[in-house]
């Protein structure tokens, strides 16, 4: 059974950080690309970024710079460090196994104006 399950959200400041963690099983992780999207009511999913089996990472232009994904594959967790947060990076956050087409129940992240 695949299962991704997303924590670490909360309320935050502008300017302030929050790590968000994701864990897997039901699945070797080690091997799979692991993206983080997220999604504000009204808005399309977007994704936010990806970390490949390798290690190699790619960001969406409106987090480069304050996000950084990262992965402990014997913790089969994929992080999520967020800092100098905007309240456009309002949002529900998911993390997902492109491959596999799996997401976790997301946690919400909120950056008050």
């Amino acid at each position: 059974q695949v299962q991704l399950v997303e924590s670490g959200g909360g309320l935050v400041q502008p300017g302030g950080s929050l790590r968000l963690s994701c864990a897997a099983s039901g699945f070797i992780f080690s091997i799979y690309t692991m993206d983080w999207y997220r999604q504000a009511p009204g808005n399309q999913r977007e994704l936010v970024a990806t970390i490949r089996a390798g290690g190699s990472t790619t960001y969406a232009d409106s987090v480069k710079g304050r996000f950084t994904i990262s992965r402990d594959n014997a913790k089969n967790t994929v992080y999520l460090q967020m800092n100098s947060l905007k309240p456009e990076d309002t949002a529900v956050y998911y993390c997902t196994a492109p491959q596999l087409e799996t997401w976790g129940q997301g946690t919400q992240v909120t950056v008050p104006s």
